[in-house]
């Protein structure tokens, strides 16, 4: 059994005993005994007898699985006022309702005199909670709350301890997992059916770089570079831009060279649309672009809130729901892209998309999502989740299950559920909400800075184990002080942080005790998670996820690609989002920096944003582990005398090169969902120029990661000694 005595909120000192406990025998002090049984309600005894639970299967004559108690007191000479303070206790991996003792009334030193009683099963994450309270007639005052890891305590050993409420120090925490022979596949490597893709793609990317690159011999496989078409946020010009790019990548015979294509928010129509077609990119492009160019210039208005189209609406959302997904409001938003979209129902689903990959004739698409909290700000908590048309997962975790059973019901890592699959408009409405953010983000993305609603909203959360008393081991975390904000801070918590429609999915790591070797190993590289110093509200603790376009947050489709896995070498990067085309590359350079991945530091500076230039190649200069990145802003800069590369525009032709991408309330802003014709074209020849005319610098970044290739391959062959 495991005993503890604590005392608040100055100094505390705990009493920590763990061992088997004869039920039997063992009698408790106090007048009140409490016993809390897994996913049931405490068991109140008033006498001092231990009560007895049934028996385990396994367990020894006379024993019972191992109980938690704990004994709970005020340190005599506790600096603290006359108050009214009780305490409450959470063990959630034991029961779903929180203990609290009596009220001591006026009294510094309060003794409760009280022992509870609570059934531990040593193969999870037991995180004790103990916050201390003042009681008062309106609302109980929470002073503290004390996070302690009981693995920390030895079997059968009596401890003790002493908590120092007031510390400095702070930590952070993660951890990682590994299980077999479930439906959520847990682990980072790729999963078989993408490491096939790879293999068929390499064979059509070694003999595109040959033709291009003008090589004299083949490539061997380990000397292909892995390229990716990287994409930025920015709805309808993003769609637009990013198929005149493919094209003009395309007419440079570069598109075959390419082995991912990444986007988020409105890039992830355009992928959706082209992947209808298993041999889209085999195909000229133009055709792909005339049937966008029909749909953005369309009127919205009429194409998606006919009558005929509104009853449309309903009669899928019903339909939704009876299969048993969550509706929410990015259903409807998606139903309206595919009216925006299409000219009539789009059956395609994600898993369809398979096709286009068989014989790695298409690069693999990679969406991408966030996975963000309930009253929590996206630079606080996010978890990226992307979506292949092989699987769909959280990145952290290394959490995978088949894209088709995403939205079904998973506990503990089996599918207990299997919904149908969604269409790919349910999933262009999760992956561009543009709905999802709350006042906060909207904060963030004006002003780039928390700082001052941070004070207001957020826990102070500090470790306070200076030196650890108990032996440590991987597994455990460190002792933590949470003080929560006052009344006055909760409300504005309430209002900056309501999200009014977010995306609730199943959660597919619902029971999942993602917690052990928390100090061994890390989830993953990306340690951007306040949370994760708070296993009790890891992801796999929530029923549902909360899902949101990635664009609020970090505006660029980086993510999928770092995943040393993957083992990209060059990534074209192209920027839709409105406002400076060099922040989003800034942005993610000192992200991954902060991160530990290896990604471009020397990147041009914020100067350069008042006048940028149409490319930009960084990462030449790095190390081999850093991949190189080419940047194409999405400006007009010699587009406005050329109107092909070398080819100067006539007087008369002057006004065609007059495209004003710059201003966020022109044409071009992301809120706008309709072109018109010269609208539409503009956009498209612009981006289509930019990489015409960079040309020479594409070919240079392919020679480059092509090089880099060979030199490590020639760094792996064993040397002959002379």
């Amino acid at each position: 059994m495991l005993r503890i005595g604590a005392a608040f909120p100055g100094i505390g000192t705990l009493l920590l005993r763990q061992g088997w406990a004869n039920c039997g025998l063992g009698a408790a002090s106090g007048p009140l005994d409490v016993l809390i049984w897994p996913l049931s309600s405490c068991q109140v005894e008033g006498s001092g007898a231990c009560p007895t639970p049934a028996r385990s299967q396994g367990a020894g004559s006379g024993a019972c699985p191992t109980l938690l108690m704990l004994w709970l007191c005020m340190a005599p000479g506790s600096s603290v006022s006359q108050s009214n303070c009780y305490v409450s206790l959470w063990l959630p991996t034991a029961s779903a309702e929180r203990v609290r003792t009596k009220t001591i009334k006026n009294c510094r030193d309060p003794v409760w005199n009280e022992t509870f009683y609570f059934r531990i099963q040593s193969q999870v994450k037991n995180v004790l909670e103990l916050a201390i309270f003042d009681e008062d007639i309106v609302q109980d005052d929470g002073h503290f709350i004390v996070l302690f890891d009981i693995a920390k305590i030895p079997l059968g050993e009596t401890i003790f301890m002493k908590f120092q409420l007031n510390p400095q120090v702070r930590t952070d925490i993660t951890s990682r997992v590994s299980w077999e022979d479930l439906d959520v596949r847990l682990g980072f490597e790729l999963c078989v059916e993408e490491q096939d893709f790879l293999h068929k793609r390499k064979k059509v990317v070694a003999a595109s770089l040959k033709k291009v690159l003008q090589l004299e011999e083949d490539l061997q496989d380990d000397e292909v570079p892995v390229v990716a078409f990287m994409t930025t946020g920015g709805g309808t010009r993003a769609l637009t831009a990013m198929y005149a790019h493919l094209l003009s990548i395309q007419k440079l015979n570069v598109l075959d060279c390419i082995s991912y294509v990444t986007g988020l928010s409105g890039t992830t129509w355009t992928m959706s649309n082209l992947y209808e077609d298993p041999d889209w990119s085999q195909k000229d492009m133009e055709a792909s672009v005339s049937d966008a160019r029909k749909h953005v210039i369309k009127n919205k208005f009429l194409a998606c809130f006919s009558m005929d189209r509104l009853k449309y609406y309903v009669k899928e959302l019903q339909q939704r729901k009876q299969e048993g997904h969550k509706i929410c409001f990015t259903d409807l938003w998606g139903l309206i892209i595919e009216a925006m979209l299409h000219d009539g129902e789009d059956q395609h689903k994600l898993t369809d998309q398979q096709q286009a990959l068989s014989r790695g004739q298409n690069p693999l698409p990679i969406y991408l999502v966030l996975n963000v909290k309930d009253k929590i700000s996206n630079q606080d908590f996010r978890e990226w989740m992307e979506f292949t048309p092989y699987e769909v997962g959280l990145l952290k975790y290394g959490a995978f299950i088949r894209a088709e059973n995403f939205g079904s019901e998973f506990f503990m890592g089996r599918l207990m559920k299997k919904l149908p699959e969604s269409r790919i408009c349910f999933l262009e409405g999760i992956w561009s909400s543009v709905f999802s953010l709350n006042l906060m983000d909207a904060w963030y993305i004006s002003f780039e800075s928390e700082e001052f609603w941070h004070k207001w909203t957020q826990d102070r959360v500090i470790d306070i184990e200076e030196e650890p008393v108990l032996p440590t081991r991987p597994s455990t975390l460190t002792t933590r002080v949470v003080s929560p904000p006052d009344s006055l801070s909760t409300v504005f918590r309430d209002v900056l942080m309501l999200r009014p429609a977010v995306s609730e999915i199943h959660n597919f790591l619902k029971g999942c005790q993602m917690h052990n070797n928390y100090l061994e190993n890390e989830f993953s590289r990306w340690k951007d998670c306040e949370l994760d110093g708070h296993p009790n509200q890891l992801t796999g603790a929530a029923d549902h996820l909360a899902l949101v376009d990635t664009a609020f947050a970090f505006e660029t489709s980086y993510p999928p690609l770092m995943r040393p896995e993957r083992k990209v070498d060059l990534i074209l990067h192209f920027n839709y989002s409105s406002g400076s085309q060099i922040a989003p590359l800034i942005k993610a350079s000192k992200y991954f920096s902060e991160q530990g991945i290896p990604f471009p530091k020397i990147v041009p500076g914020e100067e350069e944003a008042k006048s940028p230039k149409e490319c930009y190649i960084v990462g030449d200069k790095e190390g081999p582990e850093t991949p190189v990145v080419l940047l194409f802003p999405l400006v007009n800069d010699t587009f406005r005398n050329y109107k092909a590369p070398g080819v100067k525009r006539s007087p008369s032709e002057m006004a065609e090169g007059e495209i004003d991408v710059a201003n966020i309330n022109g044409s071009y802003n992301i809120n706008n969902l309709r072109y018109s014709e010269e609208d539409f074209d503009k956009l498209a020849k612009l981006s289509y120029y930019n990489v015409q005319n960079n040309k020479d610098l594409i070919l240079q970044a392919l020679r480059i990661a092509v090089e880099r290739k060979k030199q490590h391959r020639n760094s792996l062959k064993p040397h002959t000694p002379l």
